[in-house]
């Protein structure tokens, strides 16, 4: 058989393959997105059995928020299966895989428990000034990181990292060294790293993040902990006091910007 008409054949049934495959992975997409509904539910206190508004609803499966409306209501995107994440100030975070009965039975009540806090001595240790400016600047401490303002957000500013040349550096041979806990994150875990643009893409989500500080919103949907996360920043060379400081939005930026970084240089 001539080389061509044998390459003609072989690319046509790659084709016809690949057109198969992709056809298949098309319509079994289709069948997932078809089984999901609209979950309509009600959020309440627990111990006084009174309607919550301005409570966030996630979705961590499909990277989507919701929030309650002043009569407590809820709309989200779900199917059976699906993991939804309530967070509201002051109330202990509640986490509940979908049934069947949920988007069956219209309006089922979710309800959420206040959380008890026990508020500690706070010892103000005021700067020892003694008037004379070439003494106090010197015992002034201060910030070596890099902050920039965003006008409009409230918050006290988001920071580049450590730029300079040695840090670069390092952050680079550390991307090619495959034992370095930065590639093994971003790496192994791709799936968890494109939820990154889910996330900020999805107002509700933003705007829960802008509010929180405590890294719980941010622990759940990406799915790993807060031990790892802050390992992250380190590796990305943020300061200790942007990882004490920032929002939960700030830092889900920090942690877009270093990834999209790592893409880069693994090319």
């Amino acid at each position: 058989m001539p080389f061509s008409l044998y390459f003609c054949i072989m690319g046509s049934k790659t084709y016809r393959y690949i057109l198969v495959f992709s056809l298949l992975f098309i319509s079994i997409a289709e069948a997932q997105d078809s089984k999901r509904q609209i979950l309509k539910g009600i959020v309440e206190n627990e111990t006084t059995e009174t309607i919550m508004k301005s409570v966030h609803v996630l979705n961590l499966n499909t990277i989507v928020g919701s929030i309650t409306d002043d009569k407590g209501v809820f709309e989200i995107e779900a199917q059976v299966n699906d993991t939804l994440y309530f967070s509201y100030l002051g109330f202990k975070p509640f986490k509940v895989a979908v049934t069947q009965d949920m988007i069956k039975f219209e309006n089922p009540k979710f309800k959420l428990t206040v959380l008890a806090f026990a508020l500690e001595e706070v010892v103000l240790s005021p700067y020892k000034l003694t008037g004379y400016l070439d003494v106090d600047v010197k015992n002034v401490p201060l910030n070596p990181a890099g902050r920039y303002n965003i006008q409009g957000l409230p918050s006290s500013g988001y920071e580049a990292g450590n730029r300079n040349r040695s840090s670069i550096s390092k952050a680079v041979g550390a991307l090619f060294n495959p034992a370095d806990f930065l590639y093994n994150l971003f790496g192994k875990n791709p799936a968890q790293m494109r939820k990154l643009k889910k996330m900020r893409a999805d107002d509700e989500i933003k705007n829960l993040l802008a509010s929180k500080f405590d890294r719980e919103v941010l622990i759940q949907l990406l799915g790993i902990d807060r031990v790892n996360l802050e390992e992250i920043l380190r590796n990305c060379n943020y300061s200790k006091a942007f990882i004490r400081e920032a929002n939960d939005l700030q830092i889900l930026e920090a942690i877009s910007g270093c990834y999209e970084e790592f893409k880069i240089l693994q090319l």
